[in-house]
């Protein structure tokens, strides 16, 4: 019996390494992206170990380290530089893999990369974003703005606006914000400290600034702002809008570390641009026997556990896992990662409330039961 086409809506981090994965395992993989080139955009992403696995099994993990920082520990400090807490990291935590902070848009290009290596040139059909589905009895056809194209299994890789998700969940709700607002950069800045220290500065009004390099003399930052109440996300939130520079130095003017100028750092920083951070409320299911979906496009979560790209990198692993095995693989994948991405969410949310604590002891505890509420996630 032959194995099933797959077909891969999204050429993000999530979706490049699904069908590098799917390719491995022997089956005929296409991409489809809305975007008419992929260009190195974003900011910073971190790589837990467990995601770094994943990529050593592709033979990747190597040329990814080479364009990433690798960091032994994430400290926390108050806004007068007074260290509060150090938790060690990767290699140096016990891990049997580095964690790897790179920037997103360099992994994206090796991840892009590699599939035009092993899946052809054509393996990724640019300008061509789904626009929607129609499942038959012997398969899929997936309709694009380039043609419709035909295949057993679509993914719907297509992040936190997915049209597939869209079509399968119609009343699955909005996008849930936080509250806070994040101004995001990457700086062209010596690392600070030891150079492989991520860092989390608790500023006064429950501003946060977290920030580590990230491979290629570049210094990822994200400054957090409490910008309105928990709830549905307004409207008028933005996303990925440039950022008033002299807004966000406003927030830090004040704050004296001895290891790091923040006001320096945003301005060095050529683009700075604004988020809400957001996450969605878990789904019980995801698709149906022909049609699924993985990473942000399942499960878009808050970036304080780092763990949003890793969970999509573990996604990836398990569909082809169980797609290899036979019939009903999708039902499987599912039921192997619905219950644990909902987990991650909710210790995110969890994390997120909690981490507003300057205290030393309350910043240990918050770390180590994020880690036991997240274990199952990395299998």
């Amino acid at each position: 019996m032959n194995s099933p086409r797959v077909l891969v809506a999204g050429a993000g981090i999530g979706g490049l390494t699904a069908a590098l994965t799917l390719h491995q395992r022997g089956f005929a993989v296409a991409v489809v992206e809305r975007a008419r080139e992929l260009k190195p955009l974003g900011v910073g992403i971190n790589l837990l170990p467990h995601a770094v696995a994943e990529l050593e099994r592709l033979g990747l993990a190597d040329r990814v380290a080479s364009v990433a920082s690798a960091p032994s520990a994430i400290s926390f400090f108050d806004s007068t530089g007074r260290h509060l807490f150090r938790e060690p990291r990767g290699l140096d935590g016990g891990y049997g893999h580095p964690q790897l902070s790179v920037h997103r848009g360099v992994l994206q290009s090796v991840l892009a990369g590699a599939v035009a290596e092993r899946l052809g040139p054509g393996a990724v059909r640019l300008g061509w974003g789904l626009t929607g589905f129609t499942e038959r009895a012997d398969g899929v056809v997936a309709h694009t703005a380039g043609g419709d194209l035909r295949a057993d299994v679509l993914v719907g890789a297509d992040g936190v606006d997915s049209v597939v998700r869209e079509i399968l969940h119609p009343q699955s709700g909005p996008l849930m914000w936080s509250g806070i607002r994040m101004f995001r950069g990457a700086a062209r800045r010596a690392p600070f400290l030891d150079g492989r220290t991520m860092a989390i500065v608790k500023g006064p009004g429950e501003v946060d600034l977290v920030t580590y390099p990230i491979g290629g003399a570049l210094v990822n930052w994200v400054l957090q702002v409490p910008g309105g109440r928990p709830g549905p996300l307004p409207g008028d939130a933005g996303w990925n809008r440039p950022a008033d520079r002299s807004e966000v130095r406003r927030h830090v003017r004040d704050w004296r570390l001895d290891w790091l100028d923040v006001e320096a750092l945003i301005d060095h920083t050529d683009d700075v641009f604004e988020y809400p951070m957001v996450d969605r409320d878990p789904l019980p299911r995801w698709g149906t026997e022909r049609v699924t979906l993985l990473g942000d496009a399942a499960h878009p979560m808050y970036p304080v556990g780092a763990n949003g790209g890793s969970q999509a990198i573990v996604d990836a692993r398990v569909l082809a896992d169980e797609l290899t095995a036979g019939p009903g693989g999708l039902g499987r994948y599912e039921t192997r990662r619905c219950a644990d991405t909902a987990a991650v969410v909710a210790a995110n949310r969890t994390m997120h409330r909690a981490g507003a604590s300057r205290r030393p002891e309350d910043l240990e505890r918050v770390t180590a039961q994020y880690r036991h509420d997240t274990a199952r996630s990395y299998s």
